[in-house]
């Protein structure tokens, strides 16, 4: 008999540790396919600048404005890419500027299709370096 518990035993804590291993996964699957960046909005600048991310990936920008309202607006393809065919961004909204409200963070959702070099920019009047206002978005292959 104690020979069978032995042998038993060992196959229950692995069958134990598949489950409970398998379970976080479950849970936080979605959460490790996105990738989250926090960015900032202030007087005139988006901190951090440029934001480097891999090809294929589903990117979260959470973007905060500091000091005031400021705007986002992304183009959908590579600076220097003609405006045709599929966009190098998909996005999951369809705004074509994101307020952002001081204090308040507001989530960019989208995925990075396309290598190349996307400008973004500040696109709510905020001032006299409004026009200065603006960064770069790198995909890496």
């Amino acid at each position: 008999m104690l020979g069978n518990a032995i042998r038993i035993t060992p196959l229950c804590l692995l069958a134990g540790l598949a489950i409970t291993a398998g379970c976080p996964a479950h849970g936080s699957r979605p959460d490790q396919n996105v990738q989250l960046i926090e960015v900032t909005a202030k007087k005139y600048e988006f901190n951090p600048s440029p934001i480097r991310v891999k090809r294929g990936a589903k990117i979260q920008l959470k973007i905060t404005a500091l000091d005031r309202a400021h705007g986002f607006k992304i183009s959908l393809y590579p600076d220097g890419a003609k405006a045709a065919g599929d966009p190098g961004l998909v996005f999951t909204s369809q705004e074509d500027c994101f307020k952002l409200e001081k204090g308040t963070a507001t989530t960019v959702e989208f995925v990075a299709q396309t290598p190349g070099t996307y400008s973004f920019k500040c696109c709510n009047f905020c001032g006299m370096g409004h026009g200065g206002m603006k960064g770069k978005l790198i995909v890496e292959p």
